[in-house]
């Protein structure tokens, strides 16, 4: 089975930033099908536009332009890409990097797709910053990444425990219909649980309350649109649930840092 070394990805790579012991790499893909092969170092993949198969020993994930897959070293998997431009954003973690803050991988073992939108979010953060590269870039990065590592971790080992059946299915009403106006009664209902035991306890799960959770949603699933420049705000911010395109703008600036158009123009450089 091949290895791909360092800084190695099937496709033409735009852009390489290398760190202390990190790696970052903007890359588009040009292969159709990527056989069985592993890499030297844990990584990350975001996808920036298009879409891809990705498959592993235990999963075959679907995925589209906002999906995030996380591999440990030498996790064999194969690729197969439709015939649409598909754009990848990866970070690569030396074990020097992982070692150096005393980072332990073992617990996530395997290939993994996340789909916590707080995660999303932080590599959207990650990625804007490869193109500003200041002298603050670095310290924001590391600090973003080490916060979502953190948060798969503690996810991971929230799964050892015991979870109310509520906690899936909310999650999964969410993201289906994140561009809807949800009530907590209707919600609750939903769920046969009673509204108050639904607000008191969805923080415990998910570390925010229903109303910030389902805005990251939003503005995750604009994130994904923003990449086909022939949508407009107006109409993103219509399909991701916003009441207008100024309350559209004033959530995506607060949440990522820039505003809409701004990103737009990164995520195509």
């Amino acid at each position: 089975m091949k290895q791909s070394p360092k800084g190695h990805f099937y496709g033409k790579t735009n852009k390489t930033v290398h760190l202390d012991g990190l790696t970052l790499t903007d890359t588009v893909y040009t292969h159709q099908k990527v056989d069985w092969h592993f890499h030297e170092n844990s990584y990350f993949t975001f996808l920036l536009h298009g879409g891809l198969v990705e498959g592993n020993k235990k999963e075959i994930y679907e995925c589209t332009a906002g999906s995030l897959l996380f591999h440990n070293w030498q996790e064999p998997h194969y690729n197969i890409k439709p015939d649409i431009f598909t754009k990848g954003f990866h970070i690569e973690l030396e074990h020097k990097w992982t070692d150096r803050f005393s980072f332990d991988l073992c617990i996530l073992q395997g290939s993994m797709q996340i789909s916590d939108p707080e995660q999303k979010l932080l590599l959207y953060k990650i990625f804007k910053e490869t193109r500003i590269n200041d002298s603050l870039s670095m310290l924001s990065i590391e600090t973003s990444l080490l916060q979502v590592l953190t948060n798969m971790q503690q996810g991971q080992e929230s799964l050892l425990k015991y979870r109310p059946p509520w906690v899936k299915r909310i999650n999964e009403i969410l993201h289906d219909r994140c561009a809807e106006r949800l009530s907590l009664t209707e919600l609750a209902s939903h769920l046969d649980i009673h509204p108050v035991h639904l607000s008191r306890d969805f923080s415990k799960y998910f570390h925010c309350n229903l109303g910030d959770y389902t805005r990251k949603l939003r503005i995750e699933k604009s994130l994904s649109l923003l990449s086909n420049k022939t949508n407009s705000l107006t109409g993103i911010g219509f399909e991701c649930g916003f009441s207008d395109q100024s309350h559209f703008i004033r959530c995506f600036k607060q949440m990522i840092g820039v505003n809409p158009l701004e990103y737009r123009r990164i995520l195509n450089s």
